[in-house]
C-alpha cells in the first residue's frame, strides 16, 4: 500500500466551474481539508492545504491552472517536496462509472481523462486514483458539454453523504 503524502483534486480554477460536474475533485479535496481542518493558500499555479492527519504531513493540492495543464503543477510539487508517485493520490471525475459510484486504483490509462493524461505524461502512470463516477452523457451531448454542466439538483443534494464517504475511505488508508 502506497503511503500518500501528496492528494491532488483535479478540477478547473474560477467561480464558473465550481459546480461542474468535472470539478468534482475539487469538492471531494475540499471536504478532506474541511475533515483535517487545513486552511486554503495560494502558491501561485496551485492552492496548499497542509497539515498534519494522524500524525502524518499530507498536503492537499488543488492545481490552478486549466484541468487539462495539471500534470506538469503536480511534478514541480512531486520534485520540490522530494516525493515519489507512489506518495501521490489523484481524485477526480469518472465518465465510465454511473454517478456516486467512486473506486480506488493504482496505476492505468488514463481512460481519455485529459487531466489524468497530463500527470501521465509529466509524472508517469504509477500513482493512486480515487475515480469518482459522474456517469455518461444521455443521447448525442457532447462530452465535453456534459462534463462542464453543473450536478442536477438531485445529485447535487446526494453529494454530502458521498462527500463524506470518499473522505472516509481515504481516512481508512490511514488506519
Amino acid at each position: 500500500m502506497n503511503e500518500w503524502k501528496l492528494i491532488v483534486g483535479l478540477g478547473n480554477p474560477g467561480a464558473t466551474y465550481k459546480h461542474n460536474r468535472h470539478n468534482v475533485g475539487f469538492v471531494l479535496i475540499d471536504e478532506l481539508a474541511m475533515r483535517w481542518g487545513f486552511i486554503w493558500k495560494s502558491r501561485g499555479n496551485y492552492a496548499l492545504a497542509a497539515g498534519l492527519y494522524k500524525s502524518r504531513p499530507i498536503m492537499l493540492v488543488k492545481p490552478q491552472d486549466f484541468m487539462n495543464a495539471s500534470g506538469p503543477v503536480v511534478a514541480q510539487i512531486l520534485k520540490q517536496k522530494h516525493l515519489n508517485t507512489h506518495e501521490l493520490l489523484v481524485i477526480h471525475d469518472e465518465l465510465e462509472l454511473p454517478f456516486g459510484q467512486f473506486k480506488l486504483k493504482n496505476g492505468g490509462s488514463h481512460k481519455g481523462h485529459n487531466g489524468v493524461r497530463s500527470i501521465i505524461a509529466a509524472c508517469g502512470a504509477d500513482f493512486d486514483r480515487i475515480r469518482f463516477g459522474i456517469g455518461r452523457p444521455e443521447g448525442t451531448k457532447a462530452v465535453s458539454d456534459y462534463v462542464l454542466e453543473n450536478f442536477t439538483a438531485d445529485q447535487q443534494d446526494c453529494m454530502p453523504g458521498l462527500t463524506e464517504a470518499v473522505g472516509a475511505l481515504i481516512e481508512s488508508h490511514f488506519d
